[in-house]
């Protein structure tokens, strides 16, 4: 029996294309079962209702000399790398399937800039998530509307807060890394810290 070898070669390529098309799709639906599984374990243990997250990676100390809040240029941004590292926070946030009651952040551009990029829907600046890192803003009252906010929340919320390292530490003790998550009950003050691994 003659082959066709044309034939064969073009059989092979189709088969190799769908293999590749059926790993692709399991190690997807393993990723998102993964990511499932770990952030609601995390969150059921101590009964988050609010997730904060740092603003991705955005490369300096603070901010120049010139500051001004509604002026990006005068601000510590984001770098490609942290638009990107957002983005994949924001593709694990919905492989996780959570859904967020709200989603609020910081009125500073950076943070603003990583909520975009997280891309989970509709979401509000709050000045009581602001940076009182370098007397912008006072502390007490940042402080005072975030707690208040807090104070306002129940079992059955779970609201995204994208701010600072220094907003996040004087809540909840924890100083996280750029693009990284405290889970928090506002309740009991229970804490989880969370990091997506980005590279």
């Amino acid at each position: 029996m003659l082959l066709n070898v044309p034939a064969l070669v073009v059989g092979n390529v189709k088969f190799q294309r769908i293999l590749t098309c059926i790993i692709f799709t399991m190690l997807l639906f393993r990723t998102e079962a993964y990511a499932r599984s770990e952030l609601e374990t995390i969150r059921n243990r101590i009964s988050a209702n609010v997730i904060f997250l740092r603003h991705a990676l955005a490369p300096g100390f603070g901010d120049p000399n010139n500051f001004v809040k509604q002026d990006c240029s005068t601000q510590r941004n984001l770098n490609n790398k942290g638009r990107l590292q957002a983005r994949l926070i924001g593709h694990y946030l919905k492989a996780s399937e959570i859904r967020f009651s709200e989603i609020l952040t910081s009125e500073w551009c950076r943070c603003i800039d990583t909520t975009k990029e997280l891309n989970l829907g509709k979401w509000d600046t709050f000045s009581g998530l602001n940076s009182f890192f370098e007397g912008h803003e006072k502390k007490y009252k940042v402080m005072d509307k975030l707690r208040k906010k807090l104070g306002s929340l129940g079992h059955s919320d779970l609201v995204l807060l994208v701010t600072h390292q220094v907003v996040i530490f004087e809540q909840t003790g924890i100083a996280p890394k750029s693009g990284e998550m405290v889970l928090y009950n506002s309740l009991t003050k229970q804490t989880s810290r969370y990091m997506v691994d980005y590279k």
